[in-house]
């Protein structure tokens, strides 16, 4: 098989886009000393300004654009082969002086004289949303910031600290991203005032250690890799990402430098493939549309762009499908439904990819069933794209019979529509702010048109009755069952995701490979049954590297490989090699220590065998929390039960359309996307392997989570995830996310589990929703009870704590503990019932007949403890929370239960 010049081509072209500002991460890292060929490319690419009208004196402006020219040679021994005579769209690489080379397309991107040329540099303003007037100020500005620092001396601002804020120039802003590749640790914002600093000498330091970490990780891209231009551009994306995701793009005209080099590379990127391909499918690069670029006027506003949407619908019903006989190997058909909702995801659109001869760059967004993809604005795009949801949606209802579906939605767009500014009329909305909201109102509309059956004169479902030779499927109840697995005739779907959830918790199973044709089989090789739209999917390790499929990248049949493997430490980078997609699937395994308790019977009843390495069942994890008996041997104490913690980031709908107000722009809605998704699918993992082990992720990333564990771990895991969400958005209170809580007996159905869940979701979305003078959502639901996430820390953190205390210091009884909850319940109803007011006085004497029984104690003693209980369990527990204290009690009592 070939692969497609055409593909070959959008991918030279957003190599170019990619590298434009190369010189930025080069420059501020000082890489060359050479005087002379920084003089020479400063000549060559950077734009000129005299200081006065009259200065004979010129000074050169964007000197980052000459060292894009210096960095390239540094690198060109790890890029694809550039030295091609035949290098469509471009000239020759080597030969500079040629208007059209690759070097100059990249490098020349502020004072552009060619339709290449103007291509990138025109995909360059619209990326940061500028408009002529604009970027002719920014092109003559010197180097500097709002912040007061030089190019090597700031730090890159958070997004999340300017959601909702008024006067953005006018704001003192008090985080920034570490300078280190993107790990756990490093995309959490620090403090401005204890990390950014002025010493230029210590700053280039820092960007020469990165520098040469991104060096150095270039060529763990394999070889074999090279001569498949798309599949090394889609692990050229991630190692840069690793590397620039935290270096400002725009430290000139006293910008906010707020947008990453990686966030405004792909963007351009994206741009500008779209851009050349609308011209170059008209026959539109000649001399007169350089022009017309250059002026900018009409040409802006016709329509050259399709912003194409994809959004995964039934991800829920998807997951939690289950009306068939068996309820066997639960758990593994749970992590392989979840991670094949991801699969589809991705699958969908390299689909539209692959059918629109568009490289992996092309896709801007892309987190929790969710993405875009930036196409030419023609006839045989939106045809392809049709094609593409016919066949989307044929899979689906051959397969999931119309409850999930993928669906597909695209936008005309020109440049002016990426402006981030109104003009003269400031009481208008800008109108990139006018397209985000075109963009949310056309999802919308596509969500009820799912599969367009109203339309469709196929017939969906024929033949179906004559696919039931061995009944139907005993996992889903409704598919028909082709294949056998452990004495049960199960449907091919179901039959790859329970594989597919048994490979996840291999070592030697953490990358992807898509090809066009099943590759030879191979036992380093777990290939999937079905295809997925046409792709057969393997899981491997990481004999690639070693050349063992280079033939498959060199003959086009190797389209992906992603690596999907989880941090080993919060510090160490995300790079392995290979493309990379952030796909949160942690999965609780056994260990040595869960033998020994095995041996000790903390889980005696539990039939389930336990293995070091593999994965835990349920019933397995809903013993975690249990606790050796203090005085009988042998013996556990507190429930065996799991608690479901689902959640997402409140209104967030708001955030992407008036969050960041007219300051918006296409870069930068791309980068909160990424960075609110990392939060999920890059620390949350990392969380849960370091402190809550046994927390098994359901699904997690973009702006929602579901996971499921031990009870206690569960509850406490999500006030920490809580806690690390506000440092997260650098402690902004109009970002947050709400969350329920549901606690539930392991035995109980996957879908029932998922559906309380989801209750005590809503309830904690209903909270104060009613109440104009209180924040409404922002909430947890736990035990029933919806309440603050101020109020819920401090009922785990100090509440419950002082109540194990007091109960173990005074040997308080369960029953005494248990009859705390009547008081309550008479605590709650006192505006109805007026004697309920009585709880203190029945309070008082349950304590003091309870510590009279106690001995040991004089007179004074159990005064002293009388007053120490009702100050903490009938003042600061019953009296300041209420009802909601019940979730202390409730998290001490079932920790008790025998």
């Amino acid at each position: 098989m070939s692969m497609s010049s055409l593909l070959e081509q959008s991918s030279r072209i957003a190599l170019a886009a990619f590298l434009h500002d190369l010189g930025k991460f080069a420059e501020r890292a000082r890489i060359s000393n050479n005087q002379e060929a920084i003089e020479a490319n400063k000549h060559l690419y950077c734009p000129r300004q005299k200081k006065f009208a009259d200065d004979k004196n010129v000074r050169f402006t964007h000197v980052h654009a000459a060292y894009t020219g210096l960095a390239m040679d540094l690198i060109e021994d790890y890029l694809p082969d550039l030295t091609g005579t035949d290098f469509a769209p471009f000239g020759s690489w080597k030969t500079k002086d040629a208007d059209d080379s690759f070097i100059n397309a990249a490098a020349m991107h502020h004072k552009p004289t060619t339709f290449l040329q103007w291509i990138i540099a025109t995909a360059d303003r619209v990326a940061s949303g500028f408009d002529r007037e604009e970027f002719e100020q920014y092109n003559q500005a010197e180097e500097g910031t709002a912040t007061g620092k030089n190019h090597y001396t700031a730090r890159q601002l958070t997004l999340f600290e300017q959601i909702h804020k008024v006067d953005l120039d006018k704001q003192q802003f008090a985080y920034r991203y570490p300078l280190k590749p993107l790990s756990p640790d490093s995309i959490f914002p620090v403090s401005a005032g204890n990390y950014e600093h002025n010493d230029k000498d210590k700053a280039q330091q820092e960007y020469l250690a990165l520098w040469n970490g991104f060096t150095q990780a270039l060529q763990k891209i394999p070889q074999s890799h090279r001569n498949n231009w798309s599949l090394w551009l889609d692990h050229f994306e991630t190692v840069w990402g690793v590397y620039t995701h935290a270096i400002p793009s725009a430290t000139a005209f006293n910008v906010r430098p707020d947008v990453s080099l990686y966030d405004h590379s792909r963007v351009t990127a994206a741009l500008a493939t779209a851009l050349w391909r609308f011209h170059h499918e008209k026959n539109q690069t000649d001399d007169n549309t350089r022009k017309q670029l250059s002026e900018q006027a009409e040409s802006w506003d016709e329509k050259k762009f399709l912003l194409i949407q994809g959004d995964f619908f039934g991800i829920q019903d998807f997951i939690f499908a289950s009306s068939g006989e068996t309820s066997k190997r639960a758990a593994k058909l749970l992590r392989g439904r979840s991670f094949y909702v991801s699969l589809l995801t991705e699958c969908a659109a390299l689909k539209m990819l692959d059918a629109l001869d568009l490289p992996a760059t092309s896709q801007v967004i892309n987190a929790a069933g969710k993405f875009m993809i930036v196409a030419p604005n023609t006839d045989q795009t939106k045809a392809k794209l049709q094609q593409v949801q016919n066949e989307l949606d044929q899979w689906f209802l051959s397969h999931s019979f119309g409850q999930a579906s993928v669906g597909l939605a695209w936008t005309e767009t020109c440049c002016n529509d990426f402006r981030r500014k109104a003009g003269n009329q400031t009481n208008e909305r800008s109108p990139y702010r006018q397209l985000i909201d075109k963009l949310f109102a056309q999802m919308e509309i596509k969500k009820c048109q799912r599969f367009d059956l109203c339309n469709s004169e196929r017939i969906i479902f024929d033949g179906f009755l004559d696919e039931f030779e061995h009944g139907e499927c005993k996992i889903d109840g409704r598919s028909p069952a082709k294949v056998q697995k452990d004495g049960e005739w199960i449907s091919k779907l179901a039959n790859d995701q329970i594989d597919v959830g048994s490979w996840l918790v291999k070592s030697n199973k953490q990358r992807i490979l898509i090809t066009r044709e099943q590759l030879r089989e191979d036992k380093k090789l777990s290939t999937l049954g079905l295809t997925i739209f046409g792709y057969a999917i393997s899981f491997t390790d990481d004999e690639s590297a070693k050349g063992e499929f280079g033939a498959e990248a060199r003959n086009g049949n190797l389209l992906r490989v992603w690596d999907f493997s989880l941090p080993k430490s919060p510090d160490q980078e995300l790079w392995n090699g290979y493309a990379r997609r952030n796909i949160n699937a942690y999965v609780p395994t056994a260990s040595e220590k869960d033998l020994l308790e095995k041996q000790w019977k903390k889980y005696i009843g539990i039939d389930e065998e336990l293995e070091i390495g593999a994965a835990k069942t349920l019933n397995h994890l809903a013993c975690k929390d249990r606790r050796p008996h203090p005085d009988k041997e042998d013996r556990w104490i507190g429930i065996s039960a799991l608690s479901t913690l689902k959640g997402d980031v409140d209104n967030l709908g708001n955030i992407f359309q008036s969050g960041l107000g007219d300051d918006a722009s296409f870069s930068k809605t791309a980068a909160l996307s990424r960075q609110l998704n990392n939060f999920f699918t890059v620390y949350l993992p990392w969380l849960c392997q370091r402190e809550y082990p046994d927390s098994y992720t359901v699904f997690a990333g973009g702006d929602d989570f579901f996971l499921i564990g031990p009870w206690l771990s569960q509850i406490k895991l999500a006030n920490a995830m809580r806690q690390a969400f506000q440092d997260y958005v650098a402690h902004n209170t109009g970002v947050h996310f709400s969350a329920g809580i549901s606690t539930t007996k392991p035995g109980l159905p996957i879908n029932q589990i998922g559906g309380l869940a989801e209750q005590a979701l809503e309830e904690a979305k209903a909270h104060n929703s009613k109440k104009a003078d209180k924040p409404p959502k922002n909430a947890v639901t736990c035990f029933g009870r919806t309440v603050s996430w101020v109020e819920f820390q401090e009922l785990l953190t100090q509440r419950l704590p002082r109540l194990q205390s007091l109960v173990e210091e005074n040997t308080l009884s369960t029953g005494y503990v248990y009859g705390l909850l009547h008081l309550i319940d008479m605590a709650e109803k006192v505006s109805k019932k007026p004697e309920n007011a009585l709880w203190h006085s029945y309070f008082a004497y349950r304590t003091a007949r309870m510590l009279e029984r106690n001995k040991k104690l004089n007179k004074d003693q159990r005064k002293d403890r009388q007053d120490e209980l009702a100050e903490e369990i009938a003042s600061a527990g019953i009296g300041m929370h209420g009802g909601n204290y019940r979730v202390a009690l409730f998290c001490h009592l079932y920790q008790q239960r025998d």
